[in-house]
């Protein structure tokens, strides 16, 4: 099984330019971060020093996010209300392009919070122009569910929301976020056993806290047999909040694969 780090969550202790070597240096050879610019799009130079220091490191870029707005404050995505679909398909080809050029595969879209103008046609339309742009690299759009618990404006909060959104806009799959969905009550073990050929992409913390593996309550060792058992062959994301320096929290690895 492989794992990739989430640079916009892990070693955040760095500089983002740095985190790719720092990555490295802990013994991975991919990384995925969320959009990592204050807006859609963000100069050359800017894209073009994000690039030199993956390409420098040798870490391949497998995952990254669509634009979904100021995530600190509380955005969760902007394809889905009327006042910001406009900065969403801005930045479409300029993450498709971004993808396309690091050799990137997967693209998350965060649907949005509900709000006064959310139109979930606009957001399959939207759905629909990127996962047609996506296209044309051979990337995947993939649609996520995340709990209501510390989210509670997001509606896509179970598999079941989460898919029903990827089975009406073709060229979609579904990221199945393990710590969203444990946190959701989701029986996870039932989820890869039936659903894992759904998975575009996967990603872990432990529950509760979000920390490691090792640093709550759910089975592992059950999660990764599971998984590299099932059709899902694609990179296992890190994206939980280290409990202590970044560096440190990669022990589990021996313990649980």
């Amino acid at each position: 099984m492989r794992f990739d780090v989430n640079l916009s969550i892990l070693f955040t202790e760095l500089p983002l330019l740095e985190r790719p070597a720092a990555a490295a240096a802990a013994g991975f050879d991919a990384v995925e971060l969320w959009w990592p610019f204050s807006g859609p799009t963000p100069a050359d130079r800017e894209l073009d020093a994000l690039a030199d220091a993956i390409g420098s490191a040798g870490v391949s870029l497998v995952g990254l996010n669509f634009d979904a707005g100021d995530m600190a404050s509380g955005d969760r995505g902007l394809l889905s209300a009327r006042s910001t679909s406009r900065r969403f398909r801005d930045n479409i080809d300029v993450a498709v392009g971004f993808a396309g050029r690091m050799g990137c595969r997967v693209l998350n879209a965060l649907y949005g919070n509900l709000a006064d103008d959310t139109d979930h046609d606009l957001a399959l339309e939207n759905l629909a122009m990127a996962a047609t742009a996506a296209d044309r690299i051979g990337a995947t759009v993939v649609i996520e569910a995340i709990n209501s618990h510390e989210n509670p404006r997001y509606p896509l909060c179970s598999s079941t929301a989460a898919l029903e959104v990827v089975d009406q806009v073709p060229g979609t799959a579904f990221l199945a976020d393990l710590y969203h969905l444990h946190r959701m009550g989701e029986d996870i073990a039932a989820l890869i056993t039936s659903g894992a050929h759904r998975f575009g992409h996967v990603q872990i913390a432990d529950d509760p806290g979000r920390g490691q593996p090792g640093t709550g309550g759910i089975d592992w060792t059950e999660v990764f047999g599971l998984l590299a058992a099932s059709p899902y062959t694609g990179p296992v994301g890190l994206e939980y909040k280290p409990v202590g320096p970044s560096a440190d929290s990669f022990r589990w690895l021996k313990e649980y694969t």
